[in-house]
């Protein structure tokens, strides 16, 4: 089917500005023509847009669609049918919310994203990291401290979601094995974290051969590796090893930042994830451990930003929102507004998040041969950010791949 938007006002992420009286055509899911003169069609579904914004679908670089609870330790035991059945709910509300691809940094497979991309479940369309792979002890390493065996993964959502290796021939094997399993990218830990139970946030995770053969196998696949990083030296060990995406990075340093302006490293901060644990988690169960470590973070983050945003780095958007905080998703584009202005955190869920999951061109603007995932707004966000805030409230129109996920145009 193909659609014939009107006199709408097109926000350009590149340019962070509006072009105003803008026509596109859509035709077979892609964006066929965008002028700034009047279109006509006489297959297409005309869609008068008298002024209102249109812009690309937005891109989340750092979710959990498994991850269907904040004290991640109810997940033991959850099996993966129901992990199954919550994900389509987390999807669909990402989705509503304008985002219509999400990169999941680990627990989500090829069977998720290919159930999206058929249409068995509504969703952004996914870009999917597998299992994430943790040292014994580390970030993605939930056994408690009287456990000694991991329990099979078919049988808990909790092992599911990540595994653990040791030594360069087993992290190679753990690598290999998820790029067998149809991964887009690898996840890997190289610090301490907060929802862990079992490691401290300072850590400095894998040895540097450990994190040098992940990114070699990844390479070699034509894939790349993501990190879960906070600290100065995490973040540089991961860079130095070769990883492509620094996930969260709140204490870094301008050495750091430097470093991975020269090795063309993006950093993927996810500032909500804080804020919202700092205000909301303990309800859910979150431990008092995992909740000190947080405050060691939170505070961190903003400052993170403004370091690599001044050496160069590439910034991406991500949210890392675990089960039921996942609806603050939006908070993320209004805390980033203390350093960031509205076009520089547009182009961060846009552009260079279309960068980061290696689809330029084709996704985070509205070009011809994009795909033609886009959003209609009541207003304008270069100016007003709260547009994005109230779980799509303010976004009547929402197209995925050239299909409309929801209208409200002629409501």
């Amino acid at each position: 089917m193909s659609f014939l938007f009107k006199a709408g006002n097109l926000l350009d992420p590149r340019k962070g500005e509006l072009v105003e009286n803008v026509d596109i055509l859509v035709e077979e899911g892609l964006i066929r023509e965008v002028s700034d003169r009047p279109l006509s069609s006489s297959t297409a579904q005309v869609i008068n847009l008298n002024g209102k914004v249109i812009m690309p679908g937005l891109i989340d670089c750092h979710i959990h669609v498994f991850l269907s609870e904040v004290n991640i330790a109810n997940l033991e035991g959850v099996p993966l049918t129901m992990l199954t059945a919550r994900s389509g709910v987390l999807m669909r509300n990402m989705l509503m919310r304008g985002f219509t691809s999400v990169r999941d940094t680990g627990g989500a497979d090829y069977g998720i994203r290919d159930a999206v991309a058929q249409g068995l479940m509504l969703g952004p369309r996914l870009f999917v990291a597998g299992a994430p792979v943790s040292q014994t002890g580390g970030h993605g390493d939930f056994r408690r401290a009287t456990q000694s065996r991991f329990e099979c993964a078919c049988c808990s959502g909790l092992s599911f979601t990540a595994r653990v290796a040791d030594g360069v021939p087993e992290v190679i094997k753990a690598v290999r094995d998820e790029l067998r399993k149809g991964a887009d990218h690898i996840k890997i830990m190289c610090s301490g974290g907060v929802a862990s139970q079992s490691d401290p946030l300072e850590s400095l995770q894998f040895r540097m051969d450990e994190i040098e053969a992940a990114c070699e196998e990844a390479d070699r696949w034509g894939r790349y590796v993501a990190a879960h990083a906070y600290s100065a030296q995490a973040v540089k060990r991961a860079v130095m090893g070769g990883v492509r995406t620094i996930e969260h990075g709140n204490l870094i340093d301008q050495e750091a930042a430097e470093l991975m302006a020269a090795r063309g490293a993006f950093l993927v901060p996810t500032l909500v994830a804080y804020d919202t644990m700092q205000r909301r988690a303990k309800e859910f169960g979150m431990s008092e451990y995992s909740l000190a470590k947080n405050l060691k973070v939170l505070g961190g983050g903003l400052r993170s930003i403004e370091i690599s945003r001044d050496a160069g780095v590439e910034i991406g958007f991500g949210s890392d929102l675990l089960g039921q905080l996942q609806d603050d998703q939006c908070r993320e584009f209004l805390i980033r507004s203390e350093v960031l202005s509205p076009a520089e955190i547009i182009r961060s869920a846009t552009i260079t998040n279309a960068r980061i999951v290696r689809q330029e061109g084709m996704l985070g603007e509205l070009i011809p041969g994009a795909h033609a995932d886009l959003l209609v707004l009541d207003g304008n966000p270069l100016q007003d950010l709260n547009l994005f805030q109230d779980q799509g409230a303010h976004i009547p129109l929402i197209m995925k791949g050239g299909v409309p996920v929801k209208n409200k145009l002629d409501a």
